[in-house]
């Protein structure tokens, strides 16, 4: 039986002040997610998965550019600082950052560093929302690496941040790609999208027959009262079924054992990978008129 132990980690902003200055809060989120991910390490984690910014507020509300300052290379101060610890505990991460690929072009990204603490590659978010408080496109120019997967030591792993998991398409994409296990870090709020948080990245799972581990903030962040980040983060497997489901409202580690066995079981009952009709598909790829 080949397992993996995945971790998750939740946690709320705890620098709400408008006037503090962006490097103090990257630099206090830092250190609140440091005893929970030793936590994960010390728990025998061997893939943890942190929240979409993890080092900072969603200051997706605003249209602020002070925010451009958060943004850094791949390999820059947060994700160097985070290596050693993927090495002290031989712990494959997936760390999500504001990246700055070039002056004036961001990416909403993940890094993915394998338990050696090298890093694998990266992941930019695709989908860009525009709505609602939701104002990423004045931020984050959209993804152009596509869907790659991650060999890990452990499992194959995908990601998908956030909004992505609304569209079904990357997630078979990321399937097709050979992902095991996928994450899905996000920073979503109660009263727009809370009652499709359990259905839709649970069905990813059932319809492509892979892990899903969806991460997400909590509490509330001033000055922008988009709403409350409602946590529930989740680890669900190739059936759909919840293996571990955080709280809605505290700062929390959450963990699950997978059995990647059960990918390949399911996928002996359920043939969806033979039975696909690429043929039929050509007008998804279409543009709209």
């Amino acid at each position: 039986m080949r397992t993996v132990k995945v971790g998750l980690i939740q946690c709320g902003n705890p620098l709400n002040d408008e006037s503090t200055p962006v490097a103090e809060i990257q630099e206090a989120m830092f250190q609140k997610h440091l005893p929970l991910i030793e936590k994960a390490g010390d728990s025998g984690v061997q893939i943890l998965g942190l929240q979409e910014i993890f080092n900072g507020p969603y200051f997706c509300p605003s249209q602020d550019k002070r925010w451009y300052g958060a943004a850094e290379p791949i390999n820059g101060p947060t994700v160097e600082r985070l290596r050693p610890y993927a090495r002290k505990y031989q712990m494959a991460m997936v760390v999500p950052i504001y990246e700055a690929a070039m002056p004036g072009v961001y990416y909403n990204t993940a890094v993915v560093l394998d338990a050696d603490g090298s890093t694998l590659g990266i992941y930019r978010k695709c989908h860009i929302p525009q709505t609602s408080g939701f104002w990423e496109k004045y931020f984050f120019k959209p993804g152009n690496l596509g869907y790659p997967t991650f060999q890990t030591r452990y499992a194959r792993i995908g990601v998908y941040i956030c909004y992505d998991r609304h569209f079904p398409e990357g997630a078979r994409l990321l399937g097709l790609h050979g992902a095991e296990i996928v994450f899905n870090p996000s920073a979503t709020v109660a009263g727009l999208s809370q009652y499709l948080w359990k259905l839709e990245q649970p069905a990813h799972a059932v319809a492509n027959g892979y892990y899903m581990a969806a991460s997400n903030r909590v509490g509330t962040e001033a000055p922008w009262g988009i709403g409350r980040f409602y946590g529930s983060s989740y680890i669900c497997n190739p059936r759909g079924e919840f293996l571990a489901t955080a709280s809605e409202t505290e700062d929390e580690l959450v963990i699950a054992e997978c059995d990647l066995g059960m990918i390949e079981q399911v996928r002996q009952v359920w043939q969806f990978y033979r039975d696909r009709r690429p043929d039929t598909y050509g007008d998804m790829v279409k543009d709209l008129p």
